[in-house]
């Protein structure tokens, strides 16, 4: 009876542990070889990485990340430890750019926003794979996607997410809000976008842009 009184108790330690201990959240394609194919026309085939903070630099580079995106860190979707899946597309033996998704949080629960980026980190085009909005359908629209192709990080870095404002004004200014009932998630989207251009930058662009970048030096 000790045996099992001390089993039970181990059991429900676990089962109450604190959930950052064990559940850092990734953003995977639900099916790349689908989605590859559809998000990057004219490729040919794609390597997966595995990338994260926590073994490129810690928690050092994760306040760097944070100071970069004018925001902090918060709840499991942004741990240092959160494993990030980088699509590295090609064109028979040449590397033509990546696909990269973010999980955010939203007004009524998370969202996940994959950019489809050039060799020279711009965006192709935009894509919601998970988003739980009221406003879904004008999100979804491909208008509103549309508005994020050409962009890069130099165009996002004069967005603050905080104050939701673009100092000075510039080209995410363009960028419309599809429905008033967008709000919270339309301005979590502007959010995801400047955080996965960041952490592509970090990973795969060798910080090229952050020569752009205005606030205190990292």
């Amino acid at each position: 009876m000790k045996t099992i009184r001390i089993l039970i108790a181990c059991l429900t330690l676990l089962a109450f542990a604190h959930p950052s201990a064990h559940a850092a959240v990734g953003c995977d394609l639900n099916d790349p070889d689908r989605d590859v194919a559809r998000l990057f026309p004219g490729s040919t085939g794609y390597k997966t990485m595995y990338v994260s903070i926590d073994k490129k630099g810690g928690d050092a580079l994760a306040r760097q990340i944070e100071n970069r995106l004018g925001d902090k860190f918060q709840g499991i979707f942004e741990t240092a430890d959160v494993p990030y899946t980088i699509y590295e597309i090609y064109k028979n033996t040449d590397k033509i750019g990546y696909i990269h998704g973010v999980n955010q949080k939203g007004r009524h629960g998370g969202i996940q926003v994959f950019l489809v980026l050039d060799m020279d980190g711009v965006i192709r085009s935009f894509y919601f794979q998970k988003l739980t909005s009221r406003a879904a359908g004008a999100l979804r629209d491909p208008g509103f996607g549309k508005q994020f192709e050409g962009l890069t990080l130099a165009d996002f870095y004069n967005y603050d997410v905080a104050s939701k404002k673009t100092l000075p004004p510039g080209r995410v200014d363009a960028i419309k809000n599809p429905s008033p009932d967008a709000a919270d998630d339309f301005y979590a989207s502007l959010r995801a976008t400047k955080k996965n251009l960041i952490l592509m930058d970090e990973f795969m662009y060798g910080n090229k842009y952050m020569k752009y970048f205005k606030g205190d030096a990292p």
